[in-house]
């Protein structure tokens, strides 16, 4: 067995209070929420990750008429015909060509699997309570109340969406 030398003891002794000042950081500041986060017209939106089923490449969309002009139509996704709409068209913004990077986030809320369509999925990032402030109460700022929280982790700000809101059960049943 080799000798342990003093830089080996040194790592050692830094290793245990790294891992002591993390432990501190999470008593103090815990992790609040985990979120999947996804870009729409280059801001960064998200949601909580528990309601994230599964990611899928965008495959055909069957129109279906009389529904909102947000709700694309729907998808197969292993046998079941589950709805889809256009984040984009929610928020009232242009709709732009589809590109290798478009995704879809199979999300389920309220017993409800709704397919949300994304310019392109980021990662999965943990939400610290001190990274978390409240929506500005100004009106025609989330009017529609589609905005949870606004999260500035490391990676940058995000926009954590209330996914029951956003899906809006009685507008996207088909």
């Amino acid at each position: 067995m080799p000798e342990q030398t003093e830089k080996d003891t040194f790592d050692e002794l830094l290793d245990l209070r790294m891992k002591a000042q993390l432990e501190q950081r999470d008593r103090i500041d815990p992790i609040e929420a985990k979120v999947l986060t996804f870009r729409i017209d280059g801001q960064t939106y998200a949601v909580e990750i528990d309601c994230v089923d599964e990611i899928i490449e965008l495959p055909a969309v069957t129109a279906v008429p009389a529904v909102p002009e947000y709700v694309m139509g729907v998808i197969n996704v292993r046998s079941r015909v589950v709805p889809v709409m256009s984040v984009r068209k929610r928020f009232g913004k242009e709709e732009i060509p589809y590109t290798d990077r478009t995704c879809v986030l199979i999300i389920t809320v309220a017993g409800m699997t709704v397919g949300l369509i994304a310019d392109s999925v980021s990662d999965v990032v943990s939400i610290r309570r001190s990274c978390i402030s409240a929506t500005p109460d100004i009106q025609n700022v989330n009017a529609d109340k589609f905005i949870k929280y606004i999260a500035e982790p490391e990676s940058g700000r995000c926009l954590v969406l209330d996914a029951e809101r956003l899906i809006g059960a009685d507008d996207v049943t088909v």
